[in-house]
């Protein structure tokens, strides 16, 4: 289980997530270690970040259901900083997605800027089915993103769509051969780190700025909300099944 980050160019950093026997589920300490290097990489010499997920299968299928479960404010915090969730960020984030890309894997995802990702990739927001808030923003930036009712037929549907179909939502930018990912990434990051540094910052910045104030705003009630949901009726059956691998019963 780790997060890595590698340099294949002068001024382009890659962040790796690999937990492939979990589907690059993520962990608290892998949350943690992802939230640090954002820190780190806001200050760094790169121009543009790329982030994927290790192997074939999965992007990310967020965050590890078979560890720790609590969601207090601090953790909430951490979250928000690992998913960036209301987050100014002045570096732009391409997301070469390999592989499934669910949960907040998808939350992750909404935080970059430009997207790509394999044929073999599918997305989705489950939560719901397994009763769990979507604490990591999908319910305040998807709608922003690709409209009112794909965000509610993914959010509350709780299926996974298919590559094809999340680039004809506007949800990804491309299907791009698997083979040809990561080398489309780092040619799109080339080009980005290529133009004036401060002018592609003040450009992120400001549309980060627009996202993260509407997030902001909405983040009390999110905390309400996910409290009431982890402490509802419904929460104990939804974390049993799916570590049970069987389908819920919410009679």
């Amino acid at each position: 289980m780790d997060i890595r980050l590698s340099e294949p160019g002068k001024h382009i950093a890659v962040i790796t997530i690999d937990n492939q026997p979990r589907r690059n589920a993520m962990t608290r300490a892998m949350m943690t270690e992802l939230a640090r290097l954002w820190d780190e990489l806001k200050t760094s010499s790169h121009r543009c970040i790329i982030i994927t997920g290790a192997g074939d299968r999965a992007f990310s299928s967020g965050a590890d259901l078979g560890g720790d479960m609590s969601a207090e404010p601090e953790v909430a915090a951490m979250v928000n900083r690992a998913l960036l969730k209301t987050c100014v960020y002045p570096k732009p984030i391409i997301a070469a997605v390999n592989g499934d890309c669910v949960a907040g894997g998808l939350e992750l995802m909404l935080s970059s800027d430009i997207r790509a990702a394999a044929p073999n990739a599918r997305f989705g927001l489950p939560e719901v089915k397994w009763s769990i808030y979507p604490f990591g923003g999908a319910a305040v930036k998807l709608i922003q993103q690709i409209g009112h009712v794909h965000a509610m037929n993914m959010l509350l549907g709780a299926e996974l769509i298919p590559a094809q179909d999340a680039a004809a939502l506007n949800l990804i930018n491309r299907v791009v051969p698997a083979e040809d990912l990561m080398d489309w990434a780092l040619a799109k990051a080339e080009r980005i780190a290529a133009n004036s540094p401060s002018a592609v910052q003040a450009v992120k910045r400001q549309i980060s700025a627009t996202i993260a104030d509407h997030a902001k705003s909405r983040e009390a009630m999110e905390q309400e909300l996910g409290d009431a949901v982890r402490n509802g009726p419904h929460f104990r059956e939804g974390i049993a099944a799916f570590l049970e691998k069987r389908t819920p019963n919410y009679d």
